[in-house]
């Protein structure tokens, strides 16, 4: 009871002086302490807030934790204080057997951000244990005549302790024959040999009972206690002798079961029977090396009964006999060294400490991902690993501690491209030939807004019909966005000055798909195209958005007949021509001029005769509109004739339009006068009426036309930029605007309105017109208007067959002067 009481007492007293005494060790984010085995639960060990530099307010928001790398927890933090303590009673002997440094290795893990600290704590050894043997009682026979200085090895005692706690010294009850010699092995074990220092007479005394006392080097010191009985037999008075006192020998680790390891010999100087040996283990021999190792009795030669492993054991000693087989049976001792020779036969250990399944894309270079540890059992440069990341993944290896490493970012993540990966961490040691292994760690991205919406072109060109139904679907516009999730929502607009583009008013987009509606129906006459903006806008914070332009074009129905300008109908009558009798064949009599609002083939006209008074007077030519003479005039034809002229146009279904033109056949007015006056130098000859009528004609057509160039002569002086370029003795030309010639239609500028059409047409701001007078225009062309230009375009050939009209006209009513 009183040794019990002084041992805690003793413990007590270690506990205190060590925590006193422990050293930290700082350096590298490493901390180190001491403490005695066998401390109760929630003996405080070290404050390891205060040892590594740590808020002790942050270690539980930071998540602080205590991770063992033995996968046992005998420690455990208190995050409100920093300190560690106790959690499982340790015994130094279980954890570490007798190993002289037995140390706990455990990490302390902060995260946000992510740290790792390293923490070794050395379990001291206390003198907890006794020595004990591991027999009762040790049995010797000695023969009566051997010699003093013989020695007889014996059983060591055993004590689970190490360093001074273990087995120190051995004593043996006094007496006068033996004494008590100990050695120490390389391993600074004890062993006790008994020595014999007097002769013996089996006859004085026939047997021994000593008491061997093994002591330990603890405080209080511990002992055990083993009877030695010797008895004296008077025979055989020789030991075997070994060749070697001791027999060394290597051998490498993983050799294969039968294996030789080394053949022990020795020699018995007696003859017969008392010289034949058998070598076996002696009882010092551990159960476990019995079971790696055989000994052949007869031939001495030491075997491998298992494999054996350089990372259990390095190192064997065994303790070997030959014993003759006299009577009594006398033996010899010897030992044998066996060492390990370590081989590359285990690949490092690759172990997750603690890793981020997901990392935001954009993470910078150098963010943390794992930490990991690599370890490898074997030793020197078979235990020396290497560790990396295969390099086309933008991650690589950082070494942190011995063995520790940290998986960081080493290039730019993209989501859109790669959006998990799966990480293979490659480790091999330095032996010869490597061994390794892998770990595959899966990471995977986290998506943030960084694309804009994209379309497939860059432009698009919608083509819509005219007339289209209102609110039916005439395009949809597609964007897409290679984000994830909120960032990959798309919505659409339309974008631009909404206000000056009237398009916007006509159209409607579906914000969620891209389709574009027309609510009302487009008019290919009024607007041909247009453009409009379309922006595709992500759902992300902040958003993204991108635009692409829609160039709509109008494609022409053949909505619109032909409309017919020329010749035109006068007072809701049918337009009358005057063709001269003199006219011959291929005289060109008018010209049809129509126009059709389309375009196109819905535009291209056609012109024919479908019905005539005379077919075989005139004819129209298809593609031109003139109308001609098919023959020269004959006095049996009569003086009026009718036309009906279709003009159609070319689209699909075709339109058309008529046109009736009556024409009025005029007897040439200066053959005429040419007759008249031969009639009047004729004597005896009375003109007749027709005679006065051709000359009353004739004086009005002559004031007329002399008040008509007076006119165009005041014009001409008035227009300065007119008169130089114009004049001429003959001829005075005047370039008008086409608008100032026919205000009479009072319509608004630029325009045209045709009667009997109801259709405003554009009229060019750029077209004038020429009145041009001749000397001849009497013999042709009675009061006509020519454009200067014979290049004229279209537009001005109307304006002049307008004019034309109204010269058909005037010659109507000198027409009817006659008849």
């Amino acid at each position: 009871m009183a040794n019990s009481q002084n041992n805690n007492a003793f413990i007590f007293l270690i506990s205190t002086i060590i925590f006193l005494l422990c050293m930290i060790d700082l350096g590298f984010g490493e901390i180190r302490y001491s403490i005695p085995e066998e401390l109760e639960y929630g003996t405080p060990v070290g404050n390891i807030a205060e040892d590594l530099g740590l808020n002790v307010r942050q270690l539980s928001a930071r998540q602080c934790r205590l991770v063992p790398v033995d996968g046992r927890q005998y420690l455990e933090v208190n995050l409100e204080s920093g300190v560690l303590f106790v959690y499982e009673r340790m015994d130094r002997e279980q954890l570490c057997a007798q190993t002289l440094t037995c140390i706990i290795v455990f990490q302390i893990i902060i995260d946000s951000p992510l740290e790792m600290y390293r923490g070794e704590v050395e379990i001291l050894d206390i003198n907890d244990n006794s020595p004990s043997f591991p027999e009762s009682d040790i049995l010797l026979q000695m023969a009566e005549s051997i010699a003093p200085g013989s020695r007889f090895p014996l059983e060591s005692a055993l004590d689970p302790d190490v360093g001074t706690n273990t087995v120190t010294s051995y004593n043996l009850s006094p007496n006068e024959h033996f004494s008590l010699k100990v050695q120490t092995r390389e391993d600074n074990s004890k062993v006790a040999e008994l020595l014999l220092q007097k002769p013996l007479d089996r006859e004085r005394l026939s047997s021994f009972q000593l008491v061997l006392i093994a002591v330990d080097g603890g405080t209080p010191q511990r002992s055990g206690t083993i009877q030695i009985n010797i008895n004296l037999l008077d025979i055989n008075d020789n030991a075997p002798v070994f060749e070697h006192e001791v027999y060394r020998a290597s051998l490498v680790e993983n050799a294969s079961p039968g294996t030789l390891v080394i053949r022990i010999n020795a020699v018995d100087l007696d003859q017969g029977t008392n010289a034949e040996l058998k070598y076996s283990f002696i009882n010092l021999v551990s159960r476990r090396v019995g079971e790696l190792f055989s000994l052949d009795p007869e031939t001495g030669e030491i075997r491998v009964e298992e494999l054996l492993d350089f990372e259990e054991e390095n190192r064997y000693e065994l303790d070997v006999q030959a014993v003759d087989n006299g009577s009594p049976a006398i033996a010899g001792h010897s030992k044998v060294l066996i060492k390990l020779i370590d081989v590359n036969d285990n690949a490092p250990e690759v172990k997750l400490t603690s890793f981020t399944s997901k990392v935001p894309e954009d993470a910078v270079p150098g963010t943390v991902v794992a930490l990991i540890d690599v370890m490898d059992r074997d030793s020197g440069a078979n235990g020396k690993v290497h560790c990396q990341v295969p390099k086309e993944f933008p991650f690589k290896i950082q070494s942190s501690l011995n063995y520790h490493y940290k998986l960081i970012t080493s290039g730019l993540l993209d989501r859109e491209t790669t959006p998990l990966y799966n990480i293979p961490i490659l480790a091999w040691d330095s032996g010869s030939p490597p061994l390794s292994s892998n770990k595959t760690i899966q990471i995977s991205v986290s998506d943030i807004n960084d694309n804009a919406p994209r379309f497939a072109r860059p432009a698009y060109t919608v083509y819509v019909m005219e007339n289209n139904a209102p609110g039916v679907s005439i395009f949809a516009v597609t964007a897409f966005d290679p984000d994830l999730d909120q960032n990959s929502y798309v919505s659409y607009s339309f974008t631009g000055n909404l206000q000056e583009s009237p398009a916007y008013i006509n159209l409607k987009l579906n914000s969620m798909n891209g389709t574009i509606y027309a609510l009302r129906s487009f008019d290919y006459e009024q607007v041909k195209n247009f453009q409009i903006q379309v922006q595709a806008r992500d759902a992300g914070v902040p958003p993204l958005s991108n635009s692409v332009t829609l160039n709509v074009i109008i494609l022409d129905q053949n909505d619109n007949a032909p409309v017919i300008i020329s010749p035109s109908a006068q007072s809701g009558l049918a337009a009358v021509e005057i063709v001269p009798q003199s006219a011959a064949l291929g005289y060109l009599v008018t010209k049809i001029i129509a126009t059709d609002a389309d375009s196109g083939q819905n535009a291209r006209l056609s012109y024919q005769i479908v019905q005539s008074s005379d077919p075989t007077l005139f004819t129209v030519a298809s593609n031109s509109g003139e109308i001609r003479t098919t023959r020269s005039m004959l006095e049996q034809d009569g003086t009026t004739h009718s036309l009906v002229i279709s003009v159609r146009d070319n689209g699909q279904p075709s339109l058309s339009s008529t046109a009736t033109i009556f024409f009025s056949i005029l007897a040439n007015v200066s053959e005429k006068t040419s007759e008249s006056g031969n009639l009047v130098s004729t004597p005896g000859y009375s003109p007749d009426l027709n005679l006065y009528l051709i000359a009353a004609f004739g004086s009005t057509s002559f004031i007329f036309l002399v008040t008509i160039v007076l006119l165009v002569g005041v014009k001409c002086k008035q227009d300065r930029d007119s008169v130089s370029r114009s004049w001429s003795p003959v001829c005075c030309c005047r370039r008008r605007n086409s608008k100032d010639a026919f205000s009479r239609a009072r319509e608004p500028a630029g325009t045209l309105n045709y009667s009997g059409t109801g259709q405003t047409i554009p009229f060019p701001e750029t077209y004038h017109y020429t009145v041009c007078l001749s000397p001849e225009s009497s013999k042709s062309d009675f009061l006509f208007l020519k454009p200067c230009n014979p290049h004229l375009p279209i537009q001005d050939l109307n304006i002049y067959q307008d004019v034309t009209s109204y010269s058909s006209y005037l010659n109507g009513l000198a027409y009817s002067y006659l008849y």
